[in-house]
């Protein structure tokens, strides 16, 4: 891309762009990372860099409308269709869910997290908005209790993405999910990724519609997210590249998803608000600067601004919050260092406590297939950064934070 390189760019320094750049493309020439689209944001300043190509043996160049299966960068994006909900009154954060999701009502619990699935209690309460919204209705992918009875009987019933066989339609999928005890009480500890698949079957029971299309219609349309959704019409696959999962000892680069055959080409049975989403840098934009802006876009609210406020601030009582940041600080090896912000809100982490570059404050979430995708209210800031590497090996981790380290070191005000 072209930058103009004369003066400061709303708070960016010239010498600091010029590191970010340089550093991206680095991780491109080291031959880990075949190519990448990035996009950062301050003010009224846009700046984007396209590296790479978007396969590893050749081929096209990536662009800047190139479209990536944005994984769990979904979750952030995918939890404002919920929000339009709470601000019509059609949903409440204290109402039980059952009344929408009668699979979940009656609900027992495990004694322990190891013992066998018929050792239970029944549950303390009936499960709630907030907790599907927070994350903490219960049942969740808990990496660091793999071999479990309850996380085999997890993958064994099909309930998470990523599987050789593909998620069932929503209301085979709700009735799975129904056979399973809870790992904790509802509303007792944060946990991961079922949640945010649970919110879309929610939104879509409630309004009657298909979560994709109430999303395009209240969400997508409204911002002019125009290449958003949960796959990607045949006649622009030209523009999604493979996906790769690198073999975790050689780094042999390995396709995980083809673009013309994948999982993303056809319309999936399942619309996945966890990591479902496909998208375009400038999509993604659109959607955190909206957040940034309170709720609105170019004239129009999307979102009030409490709502914006609610899914953008932790929401994680000190209990649930410290469950969550053991599992982030001592899985550095597994995670390799993602995830390390504390809190959480709606959908999306933000940051608590300064461990790196970004503030307090910060909002947004990193995806499995090399997405990272944030906005920062203190400095006004966004950033995008979108690759085609899966997370099996630490590069496209290392991506990431060097992408964050180098927007922030070029602030210049």
């Amino acid at each position: 891309m072209s930058l103009n390189l004369t003066g400061r760019h709303s708070g960016f320094s010239e010498a600091g762009l010029r590191r970010f750049r340089d550093v991206l493309a680095r991780h491109v020439e080291s031959g880990k990372i075949p190519g990448l689209v990035a996009l950062v944001s301050r003010g009224d300043e846009t700046h984007v860099e396209t590296v790479g190509m978007m396969r590893h043996d050749g081929g096209a160049p990536m662009r800047r409308d190139t479209l990536f299966r944005m994984a769990s960068t979904s979750k952030p994006v995918s939890i404002a269709g919920a929000m339009v909900l709470l601000d019509e009154c059609r949903l409440r954060l204290d109402d039980s869910v059952e009344q929408w999701l009668p699979e979940l009502a009656d609900r027992q619990v495990l004694k322990r997290l190891d013992g066998p699935l018929d050792d239970t209690a029944p549950a303390r309460r009936p499960i709630t908005v907030r907790d599907v919204l927070t994350s903490t209705f219960g049942l969740g992918m808990d990496m660091t209790v793999l071999g479990t009875p309850i996380m085999n009987a997890v993958f064994e019933q099909g309930i998470t993405p990523n599987l050789p066989e593909p998620m069932p339609e929503q209301d085979e999928w709700m009735r799975r999910l129904g056979t399973l005890p809870l790992m904790y009480q509802p509303g007792e500890r944060w946990q991961y990724q079922i949640s945010s698949d649970l919110v879309g079957v929610l939104v879509s029971r409630v309004t009657g519609q298909s979560f994709e299309s109430f999303l395009r219609e209240r969400i997508f349309e409204p911002l002019g997210m125009k290449d958003t959704g949960f796959h990607v019409p045949a006649d622009q696959l030209d523009r999604l590249p493979p996906l790769y999962a690198p073999d975790p000892r050689t780094g042999e680069f390995q396709v995980w998803d083809e673009a013309a055959t994948g999982r993303h080409s056809t319309p999936p049975a399942f619309q996945g608000g966890g990591g479902g989403l496909n998208s375009t840098a400038d999509d993604y934009h659109a959607y955190f600067r909206m957040l940034l802006n309170h709720g609105m876009h170019e004239g129009k609210r999307i979102l009030s601004r409490p709502a914006v406020e609610l899914m953008t601030t932790n929401r994680l009582s000190p209990e649930q919050q410290a469950a969550r940041h053991e599992l982030a600080v001592n899985n550095v090896h597994v995670s390799f260092g993602q995830g390390q912000h504390g809190g959480w809100g709606f959908g999306m982490a933000v940051r608590t406590y300064r461990g790196d570059y970004a503030p307090i404050g910060q909002f947004g979430w990193d995806g499995g297939s090399g997405t990272s995708t944030y906005a920062d209210p203190v400095n006004g800031i966004t950033g995008i950064l979108l690759t085609q590497v899966g997370a099996s090996v630490p590069d496209p981790v290392h991506l990431m934070h060097d992408f964050w380290t180098t927007l922030y070191q070029a602030i210049d005000d």
